[in-house]
């Protein structure tokens, strides 16, 4: 009884454990199929966001925009890699393909539409690798649903690719492409110049314009009809010779200023009487015109330019005749008593009001200007309160005399006819002929308030009495003649070089260096009496002062 309930245990035990190890085999299986299942689900899952770019915006969030493209390429099993940076594939050159093209026209038949297509994206990524090629690089995008969904913020809009519109001075566009070549804008500095024209260019001074005088703007419809009017001068005083008179007062003082500028014979006496006075009363009579009252016509006119054209067509005296004739006896019959004065009617000034006056001039051109006619001249116009003498020569009464000499007939002895000799300035330092000429000047010009003396630096010491700047009988009196002038402006009238050399540089200091002397004389004289006067001079630049040091250290 026992071995048979042993016998039935150990057979019910065999029997539970073979039942036990196939359950176990079956709960094996089972399990490996669940956890493939779940690879496969996960795996499909992940690759439908990454496919939407979910992975990447939250690498993103977290990492940085640096760390999510290369775990954006690693959780893509290298297929973005291979597609982005993999290496092209090699293509033959044409010339074996064109060398073994009768070897492969009977293979062409047996080629599939993949092949086709290989061929043409190897034949694309070719022509599109070249050196010129810019690869761009789309901005990732998302689904709105998830955008809202992980509150991920909108791409901004790329920045433009035009570059900025290039914008001048004024604000207006600029035109396309490099700007002129220098030689195009200035015939001075182009091959195809006339040969005398760089050499009249590189002997003229800067002159000032006047101040307070209308000049139009450059790019102005009225300054480019002034300038053809002015460059074809000679037939504009012809053809409208009735018409250039009528003008405003402000455009005549322009024309006239452009005139002397541009033409190259300068304005003349009939020039200017054409322009402020008209044509003679005759032809104005033969074409059934009014008389013109200069005293009214040319009231507002103050201003007056002639700059070049003293010394070449116009000389003082004349210009003193035109704007201020002189008076003409009034013819009357018999006298009322032998001791009676004549009776004269004075004649009606052309400008009675001017003010202004630039008698500036070329010292290469325009050598024949007179101290003598200007000192006549001066007394003319005791209005003017704003002078150019630009380029004037040193004041003298005789100075083509210079190296002339007499015999006294009482001594005889040898004496310098003129007031200035050879030696006068350099040994004698001897400058009292013009000092006495500018203080008559001074006397017969009183209200002067500016007075430019640029390119007039080789008698600047006559402002001063001297090299010594010592106060005689014969100096100027800048305290009562011309108390008055709060601007003088001492400029040499010409720009260094760029590559000037010690000598010049020299020079231009020496010039700087005597108005200020003079400036210092000026304010010595009025301290405490006189108004305060602004002297303007050139400078020199750091680089011009270090040359000079360096000579001045050498010389030592």
């Amino acid at each position: 009884m026992q071995l048979h309930l042993v016998a039935a245990t150990g057979e019910l035990v065999g029997t539970f454990m073979f039942l036990l190890s196939g359950y176990t085999a079956q709960l094996m299986v089972i399990k490996v199929l669940l956890r493939l299942l779940w690879w496969a689900v996960q795996a499909g899952f992940s690759r439908a966001l990454l496919g939407a770019g979910y992975f990447r915006f939250v690498k993103m969030r977290r990492y940085g925009e640096a760390n999510a493209g290369q775990d954006e390429i690693r959780d893509d099993n290298d297929h973005v890699h291979q597609a982005k940076y993999s290496k092209p594939p090699s293509v033959a050159p044409p010339s074996l393909s064109i060398s073994s093209s009768s070897r492969t026209n009977s293979e062409n038949h047996d080629r599939s539409v993949n092949d086709i297509l290989a061929d043409l994206r190897r034949s694309s990524i070719k022509n599109n690798c070249g050196p010129g090629t810019v690869l761009t690089h789309n901005a990732p995008s998302v689904p709105p649903e998830l955008r809202q969904i992980f509150q991920i913020p909108e791409i901004p809009a790329p920045a433009p690719r035009r570059p900025a519109q290039r914008r001048i001075i004024n604000g207006r566009r600029a035109p396309p492409g490099p700007p002129p070549p220098r030689s195009w804008i200035s015939l001075s500095q182009s091959r195809h110049a006339p040969p005398d024209f760089q050499t009249r260019v590189a002997g003229r001074i800067q002159h000032h314009p006047l101040p307070g005088a209308y000049y139009p703007d450059e790019r102005s419809l009225v300054a480019v009809a002034l300038q053809c009017i002015a460059k074809d001068w000679g037939q504009q005083r012809d053809w409208n010779r009735f018409y250039l008179y009528s003008l405003p007062s402000r455009i005549r003082s322009a024309l006239l200023a452009y005139v002397s500028e541009l033409y190259e014979s300068g304005v003349s006496a009939g020039d200017l009487r054409l322009v402020l006075a008209g044509p003679p009363e005759e032809e104005l009579l033969e074409y059934g015109l009014g008389r013109v009252d200069h005293g009214k016509w040319n009231a507002d006119i103050y201003h007056l330019d002639l700059t070049g054209s003293l010394g070449k067509s116009l000389s003082l005296k004349e210009l003193g005749d035109l704007l201020y004739p002189p008076a003409v006896a009034q013819e009357s019959g018999v006298l009322e008593s032998w001791d009676s004065a004549d009776a004269f009617l004075e004649s009606p000034k052309l400008l009675p009001n001017l003010t202004h006056l630039s008698l500036a001039v070329d010292p290469v051109s325009s050598p024949s200007v007179s101290w003598k006619q200007l000192l006549s001249f001066a007394t003319k116009v005791p209005t003017l309160t704003h002078l150019n003498l630009s380029g004037w020569p040193e004041p003298s009464l005789t100075p083509n005399a210079k190296f002339a000499k007499v015999t006294s007939s009482t001594t005889g002895q040898s004496v310098q006819y003129g007031g200035t000799g050879p030696y006068s300035h350099s040994l004698d330092n001897d400058w009292s002929e013009a000092a006495i000429l500018l203080r008559k000047l001074s006397k017969a010009l009183y209200r002067l308030e500016y007075l430019d003396l640029t390119g007039c630096a080789d008698w600047f010491p006559a402002l001063k009495g001297g090299e010594s700047g010592t106060t005689t009988s014969n100096s100027l009196d800048w305290v009562g003649d011309w108390g008055t002038i709060t601007t003088l402006r001492l400029c040499s009238a010409y720009a260094l070089p760029e590559g000037a050399t010690v000598g010049q540089i020299s020079r231009f200091a020496e010039w700087i260096g005597v108005a200020t002397e003079v400036e210092k004389y000026i304010r010595a004289q009025r301290s405490g009496k006189g108004r305060f006067i602004t002297v303007e001079k050139d400078t020199l630049s750091e680089a011009e002062n270090l040359a000079l040091e360096r000579e001045w250290q050498q010389a030592r």
